[in-house]
């Protein structure tokens, strides 16, 4: 038996190490394609400003994508060193999107930001700001393997159990890629990068004009940041309602928690707007609610109903007794591979296998045919994941989220109207906002990761069960490490970010070294686009 300790601490050590991590991944996948656009006005107007500006913001990128992949490193190395049984359980499913992340994504990004920030001397206008744009798509791309990955420890599709194996064994490569979990965190994700990008160059463009400094370079970056930021904040609100509807049925527990409901009520349901859920008391202890609102939200009408803890639990306990038999089953074709009524027994009730695993942590010598009413009891609830840190995390979220767009709304106004560099109050307002984004990023992932439990495969593999056997004192030790060295690489990056944002753009920026050919048909392009350049004109 595992040490709960040393499950716990393990937990803390991967959680740790990836909200560190998911501070550097929005900006990266943000800023990419904000570069792109930034360069193709460039490109297409052959104005310097946007060459200038493409090239400043580079800089920041490419502090923020160093730092990324020197935090990001251990990531994908924990499932080895403190995640050893799920790495043998599922590793033949879920290294397949790690592998192409690594071997696909990650090595055409970091190829390609070599391209561009050492190739505005080698490359012609177009030739870079293809490179630019092969950046943003491997970041892109990135995301997706790894959300590929985790969506299928969300809502594990496209693989089956094979009790001679003890192994998930792949069966469905498409399955696995369009897990509808997957698909949907990754827009959301991606969008919501987006976010990040254009309230971080939007805030240092209002530093720069509150300082007066790099005037025009500050102005034309505060519009493209204003004009993305609108419409990626109102895609991540729309798309993060349709990303609750499709885990509301992959997760009810999920769902539950975030809205905090311990009792099921008939339709049409209230939304908790506000709420003290109590786990030990199982009920709220006071809530703010808005009537028939809960219906609306989640199922679209009025007669919708949404599953509460306790029929959630019922619905566990009913599936742990279930599982119970596969679980002997199993142990039974472990001894005997050929033993035909074991393996019959098992295929009746494999579906409830992940639910026999849960209830061994509670029975006696962890034989889960010898589960008590009791242990049944206590594995089912724990089934429901802790609710306080869910509801509110999702709540801070989306408030967050709400707070954005009306920022980016008034951004879109002053600066179309020419006015944004004389609303000081606004500017400070969009300075001390850069951390917004990065606040509601790290809490949509905290409502995803923590919601999960106590599972690390949905339905399937516990938590419990899933990590190697260590001692306290090495995760202790390696805990203790790894926060210490991610705080350096923190300091690291503010300490880079701030020298260069002090410094600013270089007065020139890169040579811009065009062939003959195509400087001579450059101004007549230029010319042509004049009226697309007026536009952006601040």
């Amino acid at each position: 038996m595992i040490d709960n300790t040393v499950v716990e601490l393990s937990r803390w050590q991967f959680a740790a190490t990836a909200l560190y991590h998911f501070l550097f991944v929005p900006l990266t996948l943000g800023l990419s394609f904000l570069l792109a656009a930034m360069e193709t006005v460039y490109v297409t107007t052959g104005r310097d400003i946007y060459r200038r500006m493409a090239h400043f913001w580079g800089k920041l990128f490419l502090i923020n994508f160093a730092l990324g992949v020197a935090t990001g490193l251990t990531m994908e190395f924990q499932f080895g060193t403190n995640w050893s049984f799920y790495s043998s359980f599922v590793g033949d499913t879920f290294g397949a999107p790690l592998a192409i992340e690594g071997l696909m994504a990650f090595f055409m990004e970091s190829t390609f930001v070599g391209l561009m920030v050492f190739g505005w001397e080698r490359l012609t206008r177009a030739q870079h700001l293809i490179v630019t744009y092969l950046v943003a798509l491997g970041s892109n791309l990135s995301a997706v393997w790894i959300l590929v990955a985790n969506g299928f420890m969300q809502d594990p599709q496209g693989a089956h159990f094979n009790p001679l194996t003890m192994r998930m064994e792949l069966t469905s490569f498409a399955d696995l890629i369009f897990n509808s979990d997957a698909q949907s965190k990754f827009v959301h994700t991606s969008i919501a990068g987006y976010v990040t990008a254009a309230m971080f160059v939007g805030g240092i463009s209002a530093f720069y004009m509150l300082r007066g400094r790099h005037m025009e370079l500050a102005r034309r970056s505060f519009r493209m940041a204003a004009l993305f930021g609108v419409l990626a904040t109102a895609g991540v609100i729309t798309l993060g309602d349709a990303l609750g509807f499709v885990g509301g049925q992959a997760q009810p527990t999920k769902l539950a928690a975030m809205e905090a409901l311990w009792k099921t009520e008939p339709a049409p349901m209230p939304f908790n707007v506000v709420a003290a859920p109590s786990q030990s008391a199982r009920r709220n202890l006071w809530e703010i609610q808005v009537p028939a609102a809960l219906s609306l939200l989640v199922t679209h009408t009025l007669d919708g109903t949404v599953p509460a803890v306790d029929e959630l639990e019922q619905r566990a306990a009913e599936r742990i007794r279930n599982g119970i038999p596969a679980v002997a089953a199993l142990k039974r074709l472990a001894q005997d591979p050929a033993d035909a009524q074991a393996m019959a027994q098992f295929r009746a009730h494999e579906k409830d296998l992940g639910y026999g695993f849960l209830v061994q942590r509670y029975a006696p010598g962890q034989d889960a045919s010898k589960a008590t009413p009791d242990a049944i009891e206590r594995a089912a609830r724990d089934t429901i994941p802790q609710v306080a840190p869910i509801f509110w995390s999702f709540r801070i979220m989306v408030g967050l989220g709400l707070l954005m767009l009306g920022y980016f709304i008034l951004a879109v106004i002053y600066t179309l109207r020419n006015q944004v560099e004389h609303k000081r109050g606004f500017l400070r307002v969009a300075l001390w906002s850069i951390p917004v984004p990065f606040i509601a990023c790290e809490m949509g992932w905290l409502v995803a990761e923590i919601g999960r439990q106590p599972w690390t495969v949905y339905q399937i593999l516990p938590t419990w069960m899933s990590a190697s056997t260590h001692s306290v004192a090495y995760l202790a030790f390696s805990l203790t490490g790894f926060v210490v060295l991610y705080s350096i690489f923190i300091a690291i990056e503010m300490y880079l970010m701030v020298k260069a944002i002090r410094d600013g753009p270089d007065p020139d920026g890169p040579v811009d070294t065009v062939p003959p050919a195509e400087a001579a048909a450059g101004p007549g392009m230029a010319g042509a686009a004049m009226p697309f350049a007026s536009r952006w004109e601040g």
